[in-house]
C-alpha cells in the first residue's frame, strides 16, 4: 500500500514556507505592475512633448498631433539614452546617426500633408521612428536605408510594434522607382542638391520635404510641390541633419 509523506514544521518554519511561496506567486505581478507604470510613464512624457514641444510651435494637423502622442519614441532610441526618449532633442542611434528631435519630426510630417491610402517614400530610415509616425497617417509607407545593420534593426522594431512598412536596404538617392510614382517623399538627411531621381518619382501634384545643405553646418529645409511637372521650392527654415550617405 502506497502511502504520502508528511513532514511537520515548526510554526515559525512553516510561516516562512507560506512566505516564500506568497513571494514566489506575487513577483509576476509586480514585474507586470512595474511595466505597467514605466509605460503609464512614458505616455505621459509623451504627451508633454506634444504639448509643449510641439503644438506650443504651431503644428496644427490634428492627425500628426496623434500620432506624435501615439507612437513610443523611447522605443526607437538606445538603451543609454531612455531617460531622454521625450526631450526636446535628436539623438544617437549608433554609425553615426540620429534620430531627429521631436519637432522636426512633426514639422516635416504636416508639411507632407499626408492623407490616408496615400503613398509615402521616406529615404533614410535611421531608426525607424518618423516611418511609424508615417505609418499612423496612411498605409502604404516605403522607406529605404544605406546602412544595413540601422536598416535591419529598425524593420525589426516597426515590425514588432505592429507597423506595416515596406523596408529595404540601398542607397536612397536612387529613391524606389519599382513603387514610384509617390504622393510624397521625405527625406531625412541632407543632401547637396535635391537628386533627380527622386523629382521623377514624385506625382503630379506630390511634395517633397528635404535638407539641402553642406554637412556639419546648417543647410534649409525646403518644401518642393510638382505641379504640371513644374517643381515650387518653399523654405520653410534652418535645420541640421547628418549627410546623405552614396551617390550625391
Amino acid at each position: 500500500m502506497k502511502g504520502k509523506l508528511r513532514f511537520k514544521f515548526k510554526p515559525a518554519v512553516r510561516l516562512l514556507v507560506v512566505t516564500l511561496v506568497f513571494l514566489l506567486t506575487l513577483c509576476p505581478a509586480c514585474t507586470q505592475q512595474g511595466e505597467i507604470t514605466e509605460e503609464v510613464a512614458f505616455a505621459q512624457a509623451r504627451q508633454r512633448m506634444v504639448e509643449t514641444q510641439i503644438q506650443a510651435r504651431d503644428i496644427k494637423d490634428p492627425r500628426v498631433l496623434t500620432a506624435m502622442a501615439k507612437v513610443p519614441r523611447h522605443r526607437f532610441v538606445l538603451q543609454e539614452y531612455l531617460g531622454q526618449a521625450y526631450t526636446d532633442r535628436p539623438l544617437p542611434i549608433g554609425h553615426g546617426q540620429t534620430i531627429s528631435q521631436p519637432y522636426i519630426v512633426a514639422l516635416m510630417t504636416e508639411l507632407l500633408a499626408l492623407k490616408p491610402g496615400q503613398k509615402v517614400l521616406e529615404i533614410g530610415t535611421g531608426s525607424g521612428y518618423q516611418a511609424a509616425i508615417l505609418a499612423e497617417l496612411t498605409t502604404q509607407v516605403y522607406t529605404v536605408e544605406i546602412i544595413e545593420a540601422l536598416g535591419q534593426q529598425a524593420a525589426a522594431t516597426l515590425k514588432e510594434l505592429g507597423y506595416d512598412v515596406r523596408a529595404k536596404i540601398d542607397d536612397g538617392y536612387y529613391g524606389w522607382p519599382e513603387h514610384a510614382p509617390f504622393d510624397a517623399i521625405i527625406v531625412t538627411c541632407a543632401a547637396g542638391s535635391v537628386p533627380q531621381p527622386l523629382t521623377n518619382q514624385l506625382k503630379d501634384g506630390g511634395r517633397m520635404v528635404i535638407p539641402i545643405g553642406p554637412p556639419g553646418l546648417y543647410q534649409t529645409l525646403w518644401l518642393i510641390e510638382k505641379k504640371d511637372d513644374q517643381f515650387q521650392s518653399t523654405s520653410m527654415g534652418s535645420v541640421i541633419f547628418v549627410p546623405m550617405l552614396g551617390e550625391h
